[in-house]
C-alpha cells in the first residue's frame, strides 16, 4: 500500500507567511514605472516559494521516495529512492543548532536526509522502523512545531501591521 507524506502545514504555513509578510509592502512601495514589474516579480516569487514547498515522501511495501517539483529540481533539489532492503542504518548527526538531523545509510555507502518535516509523522516513523527492522524512537522533527507555529503568527502580526499602516 502506497503512503504519501506531504510537507508539514505549520512548515508551509510559516514560510508562504514570512514570505508575504516580508514582500506585501513592495508593489505599495515602489515607484510607479516598477509597479508592473514589482507585481509580476512578487506574484512569481509566491509561485516559487508554494511550490519549493510541496516536496512529499512515499512509502510502500518495497521502497521509500522523496519527490520534489520541477522547480526545486533546477535549483538542485534532487529525487531519491530506496528499496527498504537496501537500508544498512539510520545515522544521526548533531546540527549547530542542537538539533539532530538523520541519514538513511545503505549498503553501498550513500545517505539521504530522512525527512523530518513531514505529516502523520509518528506513523511515518513506525512505517520506516517496520520496514528497516531499526528501531527508531529517537527521531524526531527536526525543530519544535512550536517555533513554526510562532514564526506563521509573527508573520500574520506583520503582514495585520502592514495592512493596518497602508489604510491609515
Amino acid at each position: 500500500m502506497i503512503e504519501k507524506f506531504k510537507t508539514l502545514f505549520f512548515v508551509k504555513s510559516s514560510l508562504i507567511s514570512l514570505y508575504l509578510a516580508l514582500t506585501i509592502p513592495i508593489p505599495f512601495v515602489s515607484v510607479d514605472s516598477l509597479k508592473i514589474i514589482s507585481i509580476i516579480t512578487f506574484v512569481l516569487g509566491l509561485y516559487l516559494i508554494i511550490n519549493i514547498t510541496s516536496d512529499y515522501v512515499e512509502t510502500c511495501d518495497n521502497k521509500i521516495s522523496y519527490k520534489t517539483s520541477f522547480i526545486c529540481k533546477t535549483f538542485g533539489k534532487k529525487n531519491w529512492e530506496i528499496s527498504w532492503k537496501d537500508i544498512k542504518l539510520i545515522k544521526s548527526l548533531p546540527t549547530s543548532q542542537g538539533s539532530k538531523v538523520y541519514y538513511f545509510n545503505t549498503y553501498e555507502g550513500e545517505n539521504f536526509l530522512v525527512p523530518q518535516r513531514v505529516e502523520n509523522f509518528e506513523k511515518f516513523v513506525l512505517i520506516v522502523s517496520k520496514n528497516t527492522d531499526i528501531a527508531i524512537d529517537k527521531i524526531s522533527y527536526i525543530s519544535p512545531l512550536w517555533t513554526y507555529k510562532l514564526l506563521t503568527f509573527l508573520s500574520v502580526l506583520m503582514i495585520v501591521g502592514e495592512l493596518f499602516a497602508f489604510l491609515n
